[in-house]
């Protein structure tokens, strides 16, 4: 593959992991802090692949690679909380959160808890979705940074 298919590729791959994120975001499963934290660095790659693509300059690709290491590492913290192996922040963990205000009101936003897995498929949540895929795409970006 050369080094634009490469770019293409690692680029697309983190468009379709942030659509996904969205898709189930519009099915009702709302994000916490540390899952909108995870969605940035796949930003980053989408704009970096896309200016890698335009511009022709293929240093790029390491940028490129650090945004995906970067949001693998954000869903390896995220799914150590999830399972309770460390603390998360005090905004979206159990233990940190205190109470205040109209204990009924349904007007104020529904605070989602980082510390609770809302969706898993063969016991893999999407944080560990994220990390396992994010790897994959940072290995294609260091592909695309090899590659002449």
């Amino acid at each position: 593959m050369t080094h634009r298919q490469l770019v293409l590729i690692a680029a697309a791959g983190s468009a379709a992991l942030l659509l996904g994120a969205f898709a189930f975001q519009l099915a009702g499963y709302a994000p916490c802090e540390l899952c909108l934290l995870q969605r940035w660095p796949h930003a980053a790659a989408i704009v970096i692949g896309a200016l890698a693509l335009v511009l022709g300059w293929r240093w790029l690709a390491w940028p490129g690679a650090l945004a995906a290491l970067t949001t693998a590492a954000i869903g390896v913290y995220h799914s150590g909380v999830e399972r309770h192996l460390w603390a998360g922040p005090s905004s979206c963990t159990g233990g940190g959160v205190g109470l205040s205000g109209d204990l009924l009101s349904t007007d104020a936003p529904r605070l989602i808890m980082c510390d609770q897995i809302s969706w898993q498929i063969f016991g893999i949540s999407m944080a560990n979705w994220n990390v396992i895929f994010s790897l994959i795409l940072f290995a294609v970006w260091i592909a695309a940074a090899r590659r002449r």
